[in-house]
C-alpha cells in the first residue's frame, strides 16, 4: 500500500470512543517495549507519529491511526509488564479482550516479539488465544539489528519453534533501523482490506 496521509484518529478505552465508520482495522500487538510504535512509524512512513519510548507500559488506550480515509493501523496496550499496578492490568485485560473478541471490522492481528528473545508465556498466551477466536496472525520478529546477520535465522527459528507455528504460518524479521521487513508486511496486510472479504477461521 503507498501510504499518502495517516493521522491519529481516535483513542479510547472502549467501543463508545472507537471508529464508527466501517473501516477495516488490523491491529498490533506486543508485549510491552518490543517495538510497536518503531513498527507503525515505519508502515506508515512517520517518524514520530506513534510515540516511542523507554519505559514499558506507555500506551495505555487503544489508538487508532487512520490511514489514506481507507483503513486503521490500532495500536494495543503492551502486555506482560510486571510494574503496573494489578487494578491497571486487570483494567487493560478486560479492554483489550472485549475489543478482541467482539470487533467486527478486525480483521488480522499482527503480533510482534523480540528476535533476541524466545517467545514468553505472555506471547503464547496471547497467540493461542487469538488462534482460539479464529484470527488471522502475521508474527514480526522485531529488533533483528540488534543481532548479527548470521544470528537471525536460529532466533527466527526458535520465535516458530516457541509459538508452535507452522510451516505456513507468517513470519516476517523486521528492523526498523534498516527498513527491513516493511513491504513485506504490506504484502500480507492487503489481501485483509479487500471490499469483498469476509471473515473466515484460521484453525
Amino acid at each position: 500500500m503507498e501510504v499518502k496521509q495517516t493521522s491519529l484518529g481516535y483513542i479510547g478505552t472502549n467501543f463508545t470512543h472507537y471508529p464508527m465508520d466501517g473501516r477495516p482495522e488490523i491491529a498490533f500487538a506486543g508485549k510491552s517495549n518490543v517495538g510497536k510504535s518503531t513498527l507503525i512509524n515505519a508502515i506508515l512512513g512517520r517518524k514520530a507519529l506513534a510515540r516511542t519510548s523507554s519505559h514499558p507500559g506507555k500506551t495505555r488506550t487503544i489508538n487508532f491511526y487512520n490511514v489514506n480515509d481507507e483503513m486503521y493501523v490500532v495500536d494495543l496496550p503492551g502486555y506482560g509488564y510486571a510494574k503496573v499496578p494489578k487494578h491497571e492490568i486487570d483494567k487493560w485485560g478486560k479492554m483489550m479482550e472485549d475489543y478482541l473478541s467482539k470487533r467486527e471490522e478486525l480483521r488480522a492481528i499482527v503480533l510482534l516479539i523480540d528476535v533476541r528473545h524466545e517467545p514468553g508465556k505472555n506471547d503464547v498466551m496471547m497467540y493461542e488465544w487469538l488462534r482460539h477466536y479464529g484470527y488471522k496472525i502475521i508474527v514480526v520478529a522485531t529488533k533483528i539489528d540488534k543481532l548479527n546477520r548470521s544470528q537471525v535465522p536460529k532466533h527466527v527459528s526458535a520465535i516458530r519453534k516457541g509459538l508452535g507455528l507452522r510451516s505456513d504460518d507468517v513470519l516476517i524479521p523486521f528492523s526498523g533501523e534498516k527498513k527491513m521487513g516493511i513491504d513485506e508486511l504490506w504484502a500480507e496486510i492487503e489481501p485483509f482490506l479487500a471490499e469483498d472479504w469476509v471473515h473466515q477461521r484460521f484453525d
